[in-house]
């Protein structure tokens, strides 16, 4: 009997800790899901308003972009534009980052309030070094065949 007793004791004791596994996985793969997230457009961005989103836009260069480094150098407003034309004005409170001024496309964290786009993190997106030099009439080195 004194067996018998020790062995549903072991069960029990390896069912818990398989439970407490398990529960730990679910609770890493859910904060995995949660952390990863598409890009929203303008549009989805303005109906989401308050909701923390990612936009994936370019730099619209025909509007100006306000940032004076004396006056106030965390403070950055600039327009972007996404892949269906959409424009939406962002103010950034940080310093301006190093690429934006040559970056190709952004991607922008934050939320839409009140017809302005708070940006928390700007992530700039930069022409390939590649494109340059191929502009300079170099070829990528992909493209060159070795025999």
């Amino acid at each position: 009997m004194q067996y018998l007793c020790g062995g549903i004791d072991t069960m029990k004791t390896l069912h818990i800790i398989l439970l407490v596994f398990i529960a730990g996985s679910i609770a890493v793969l859910l904060s995995f899901m949660k952390s990863t997230s598409t890009y929203d457009s303008v549009a989805t961005a303005k109906q989401k308003p308050g909701k923390f989103v990612h936009l994936m836009a370019q730099l619209d260069r025909d509007e100006p972009v306000i940032f004076d480094p004396i006056k106030n150098p965390n403070y950055l407003e600039f327009t972007v534009t996404d892949t269906s034309n959409q424009k939406v004005r962002v103010v950034y409170h940080h310093p301006k980052p190093e690429n934006f001024d040559f970056s190709e496309k952004l991607v922008l964290k934050g939320k839409y309030k009140n017809g302005i786009f708070e940006c928390k993190e700007i992530q700039t997106k930069c022409p390939s070094k590649y494109k340059e030099e191929q502009a300079k009439g170099m070829k990528h080195p992909d493209s060159i065949k070795i025999n």
